[in-house]
């Protein structure tokens, strides 16, 4: 196996990623297996302080060690203002082709202009959720499919919608989160249910999205004392903020999230008010992804579409003892 040279670059200064990781030479282009240089990526999260995130960085990590490229991994701690920085400089030094895990488009707008005018194919996991030409290669979930297995959940749950009054907990810098509560917003309405509070409830922060959803949950129960029938949550952190809150105040509401977390899924077996979850196939997706950049790698192949979505297994009591929590992926 070839030599691997990797950095971790957690943004303490972009400019000390010029000291690391990138072999020196010009943009990707294809045919970049031959020859005594490694294949050169740069991978980059906004998402690393997730449990998500950071299985992403560990197993990233891993892959580009059994391949033998040469790494530089950049973790952005949500800090766009530094972590933006730190990408482009590393692309000014050269690679082959980058890696993004999990960072929207709208976010890295910078980014997609340095690495296209580099030529350096960008290839990427649940970062847009359309087809865009940022990415040569983007697989994520299917989020239509998630809102479906969500609200069907509450919908048997609840014993239909029509009449019920539900509260949708949203995040909008979150590409996927965005997409998935508002088209939970609008399967809810067209199943005649009410939304709590007259709008997507959206967290600011992901850092205090329970605490957040927690104040959003008790807030309107205690003003509706009996009115709340369930609460969808667009991720799982969210989700047990609702939970806790409706154990709290004594009440029957149920909860769906997404994410399949260790706690969900304890509290999912457990019968309480936390419903469902869903799981989402990372390991698999990433396999998928890594096998395109390889393929790349060989002789310059891209994949023939730009963008995926794959399909998604709603969580329940029937079925949680099965699931692998994403916190707890290898």
């Amino acid at each position: 196996m070839r030599k691997t040279l990797r950095a971790t670059v957690v943004l303490a200064a972009a400019a000390a990623l010029a000291l690391t990781g990138c072999s020196t030479g010009g943009s990707g282009g294809g045919d970049t297996g031959g020859g005594d240089e490694p294949f050169r990526v740069i991978a980059f999260t906004s998402g690393n302080q997730t449990p998500i995130g950071a299985w992403w960085v560990k197993a990233v990590e891993a892959k580009a060690d059994e391949l033998g490229w040469d790494l530089t991994m950049v973790q952005g701690d949500f800090d766009f203002q530094k972590m933006n920085p730190a990408v482009e400089s590393a692309i000014g030094q050269g690679a082959d082709a980058i890696f993004n895990g999990y960072t929207d488009e709208a976010s890295i707008q910078s980014i997609v202009t340095a690495a296209r005018d580099a030529d350096i194919p960008m290839f990427a996991m649940d970062a847009a959720t359309e087809p865009t030409d940022a990415y040569v290669y983007n697989v994520t979930t299917d989020q239509q499919g998630i809102v479906d297995q969500t609200v069907g959940a509450l919908d048997e749950a609840l014993g239909g919608l029509d009449g019920k009054t539900v509260m949708v907990i949203g995040h909008d810098p979150h590409a996927g989160i965005r997409l998935r509560s508002a088209l939970a917003e609008e399967a809810l309405t067209e199943a005649g249910a009410t939304i709590a509070g007259g709008e997507i409830q959206k967290v600011q922060s992901p850092a205090t999205g329970r605490t957040e959803t927690l104040s959003f949950v008790a807030d309107f129960m205690s003003a509706n004392p009996g009115a709340l029938d369930g609460v969808w949550a667009g991720w799982d952190d969210a989700a047990l903020g609702a939970a806790q809150a409706i154990t709290e105040a004594g009440e029957a509401g149920k909860v769906t999230g997404v994410d399949a977390v260790s706690e969900a899924l304890t509290q999912i077996q457990a019968g309480g008010s936390m419903l469902a979850t869903v799981e989402q196939p990372w390991p698999a997706i990433l396999d998928k992804v890594i096998e395109a950049m390889v393929a790349y790698q060989k002789d310059g192949t891209l994949p023939a579409e730009n963008f995926e979505a794959v399909e998604t297994t709603l969580v329940t009591a029937e079925n949680a003892a099965d699931i692998t929590p994403s916190d707890k992926l290898e």
